[in-house]
């Protein structure tokens, strides 16, 4: 798989994921990922996709439920 910024060459290793969530910041340090080794450009497969929506979706529930209750 070529990179799609670069066209450089991806390799398996992990990268870094960090969002900003309804007051909250995930960070999550070493997201298993497809990096490229020209540009540094990281894209995480299916997966691991689906796992950082369920994180994200978990503290959306529990910060709702914090905020009610607050």
């Amino acid at each position: 798989m070529k990179c799609i910024h670069c066209k450089g060459r991806m390799k398996k290793a992990s990268a870094p994921f960090h969002i900003d969530r309804k007051g909250c910041h995930l960070m999550l340090e070493r997201v298993p990922a497809l990096v490229c080794e020209q540009c540094g450009e990281a894209y995480f497969e299916e997966k691991e996709v689906d796992s950082i929506q369920e994180l994200i979706h978990s503290i959306e529930q529990k910060t709702n439920e914090l905020v009610a209750t607050g």
